[in-house]
């Protein structure tokens, strides 16, 4: 499997409703936004996620959250 993809997009591509994900970074520094921001467009629901901070509405794991994605 290569696990170089052109885009967030890509990389999401196979994503979908009801998995698990880990995600790092330290409060919001870190965070994989664009992965982030991906998911949201996706509008992948059922989210579980394995992280230390979910940031805020507009910013890091929150979007989702605020989306009602988690």
């Amino acid at each position: 499997m290569d696990k170089v993809y052109p885009s967030a997009e890509a990389a999401v591509a196979d994503v979908g409703d009801g998995i698990t994900l880990m995600s790092g970074g330290f409060g919001l520094c870190g965070n994989p936004e664009n992965l982030i921001r991906a998911l949201r467009e996706k509008d992948v629901k059922g989210l579980t996620i394995i992280s230390n901070n979910c940031g805020t509405t507009d910013k890091g794991l929150g979007v989702l959250l605020a989306h009602g994605q988690v």
